[in-house]
């Protein structure tokens, strides 16, 4: 076995093979590459790679975060990238081998990327230990249930022909300072031996990095950071549909002046490939799950969420055609999975309301293939609408001016504001007679 994993990947003498090229492993490919570290990726989308092959970024608001250009470290053959996973398997020098492909599918946690990644791996034939580092957010259990499983029944031995660890990641890919390189990061492996080769490699591009006890309490920890967000963020959403007539939001602000609770915006609801899917996650691993009320309570309040404020505001206000701004769940971050701006469109739609929607990070053949709506122009289109919905808080939206105002929202009645983009206008708007909601201000819904 190698003694130092670090210094073979600094002298080129090995490489790092990478499975998934979404945001988390394209992060991972260029962060390793950037330090000139030499990597493989390989991802079954051909226009992924094909964009990627050409120096350039295949998810768009990755630039802002990065930090560094990318381009050349393709040019210099830091970064190789294909659609043939037997390149990952059959190299002998790509020892390192980070798993970062999707586990959920639709709402729920999904098992069969994963199985299909190492029944790949397992085919493996190598001198020394291939490294596996899952970067993939799990279901407590799966690795011991399914990676492991699958390796030793392939005839494998754990610790001699193959090292196996979870690091899972915490980046927030919309603020520059919260990256790989500064963040805390948890690592686990199966033996002490593992924990510690895993830390010297990821220390190449990690500065902070913390130990686990194992696997599988590294396993748990992202699951579960997410959930105690999930049921915090559900808990402020609740209080703004108890208290409809207190301003909710100002409540929060003073509540987390304590030193030890965050302060929380209420919303849409949430959305992503974190949030949303962490209480299933854990619900999905635990022993006995009945135990876990308070995370079965999130999901089924959150889920519904998004057509619950819709429906309750739309009680007060018969529209007629409605604006969708954005199916983004989050600001200039090119990610719908799970937004709430979809449920409310699957919610509308079957209320016969007159729809369109607008998000310039999304052709209009893509936003026609997700939510089957026609598309609007922005902003001019916006007179068409008597009812304006906006979800995330892209910059664009933010730069709407006093004059577009006042000349395409003339048959506006009401808008619906997720993130307060425009909040900056609601004396304008107070005076050409719109009414203009933020959740959680006081009077938001009025019961």
């Amino acid at each position: 076995m190698k003694s130092n994993y670090r210094k073979e990947l600094i002298r080129n003498n090995i490489r790092i093979g990478i499975w998934g090229l979404g945001f988390i492993g394209y992060t991972t490919t260029v962060n390793f590459a950037n330090q000139g570290i030499q990597c493989v990726g390989f991802d079954i989308n051909e226009d992924l790679i094909e964009t990627a092959k050409r120096g350039e970024i295949p998810l768009i608001g990755l630039e802002y975060w990065l930090g560094f250009p990318v381009k050349g470290l393709f040019e210099k053959n830091l970064i190789k990238v294909t659609t043939n996973w037997k390149v990952l398997v059959e190299s002998e020098d790509i020892q390192i081998h980070f798993i970062c492909i999707p586990t959920e599918q639709g709402s729920e946690p999904w098992d069969d990327a994963l199985i299909d990644v190492i029944n790949k791996i397992s085919l493996r034939k190598s001198k020394e230990p291939t490294i596996i580092i899952i970067e993939s957010t799990l279901t407590p259990g799966r690795c011991d249930d399914i990676v492991i499983k699958i390796l030793k029944e392939k005839g494998h031995e754990i610790g001699r022909d193959f090292l196996v660890s979870i690091a899972p990641r915490r980046d927030w890919f919309i603020s520059p300072d919260k990256n790989l390189k500064n963040l805390p990061r948890v690592v686990g492996g199966t033996t002490p031996e593992t924990t510690n080769i895993v830390i010297d490699i990821l220390s190449i591009i990690c500065d902070n990095l913390i130990p686990a006890k194992s696997h599988r309490e590294a396993e748990l920890v992202k699951s579960t950071e997410n959930a105690f967000r999930h049921v915090g963020i559900t808990l402020a959403n609740q209080l703004t549909m108890a208290f409809p007539d207190v301003d909710i939001r100002e409540v929060l602000r003073l509540v987390g002046t304590k030193w030890n609770i965050p302060t929380y915006q209420p919303s849409l609801g949430t959305g992503g490939y974190c949030i949303p899917l962490s209480s299933k996650y854990v619900l999905m691993g635990a022993k006995d799950p009945d135990y876990l009320t308070i995370l079965k309570d999130s999901v089924e309040f959150d889920m519904n969420h998004p057509q619950r404020v819709i429906e309750n505001v739309l009680k007060e206000h018969k529209c007629h055609k409605i604006a969708i701004l954005g199916i983004c769940y989050k600001g200039d971050l090119k990610v719908h999975i799970l937004s709430p701006a979809l449920r409310i469109i699957d919610y509308l739609k079957n209320q016969k309301i007159e729809l369109a929607v607008y998000d310039h990070y999304y052709s209009d053949n893509e936003l026609k293939k997700i939510t089957k709506i026609p598309i609007f122009k922005y902003p001019e289109d916006l007179i068409l609408f008597d009812c304006i919905i906006i979800t995330p808080d892209h910059r664009l939206f933010s730069q709407i001016s006093e004059s577009d105002i006042k000349n395409y929202l003339k048959n506006c009645k009401i808008i619906i504001d997720n993130a307060g983009v425009w909040s900056k206008w609601m004396d304008l708007f107070k005076e050409i007679k719109i009414r203009y909601i933020q959740i959680g201000s006081k009077n938001w819904l009025k019961k």
